[in-house]
């Protein structure tokens, strides 16, 4: 698994051991952020402040500081996950701009108010275990989401779609096994 594009395209991303954690292929992974590149409703990528939620190998986050974001803050409650993320970060020279959350992301809580909500959101739950809905919530019901914010929500195309309560789709396509559905607070 390569970073796809950017000033860091090319470069392996480490992913933690074992069968946990499934990362975004490269091939979903270049075709969502094409849709945040062009897109009329996306807040962009450059500059942008960006959330990898349930972030696994951090493959998401570390594509969108790659593509120019100014900073990712990547939760991940998984020790083994952390520590692959803390491991990129670092060969990749990101310490500035890559913060990590050990936190259970249906769980988030509220957002410190030293910190301002996020416009980019990559929410990426494990497939079937029905996690979608409630990490959702917790980022709507915390204020981690910007008014204008956009939820780039990995989910197994076999999955029940989100339930859309108090967010707007914006758009849905569909990449092998997974389905990528973009959304909005509403």
């Amino acid at each position: 698994m390569r970073i796809v594009a950017g000033e860091l395209r090319g470069r392996a991303i480490q992913a933690p051991l074992g069968q946990d954690v499934r990362p975004t292929s490269d091939r979903a992974r270049q075709a969502v952020f094409n849709i945040l590149e062009h897109a009329s409703w996306s807040p962009g990528i450059e500059g942008s402040r960006a959330m990898d939620v349930f972030a696994g190998s951090g493959a998401l986050g570390l594509e969108a500081l790659s593509r120019g974001a100014a900073a990712c803050l990547f939760v991940e409650l998984a020790g083994a996950s952390l520590e692959a993320i803390r491991a990129n970060i670092a060969a990749f020279g990101l310490e500035g701009r890559g913060r990590l959350l050990r936190q259970d992301a249906t769980r988030l809580g509220r957002r410190p108010e030293a910190e301002a909500p996020y416009p980019l959101v990559f929410l990426d739950p494990p497939y079937a275990k029905g996690l979608a809905d409630p990490a959702l919530q917790a980022l709507r019901a915390g204020g981690w989401l910007a008014a204008e914010a956009v939820v780039a929500l990995e989910q197994g195309a076999a999955d029940p779609a989100p339930s859309l309560d108090g967010f707007d789709q914006l758009d849905q396509r569909r990449y092998g096994v997974a389905r990528v559905t973009f959304l909005r607070p509403g």
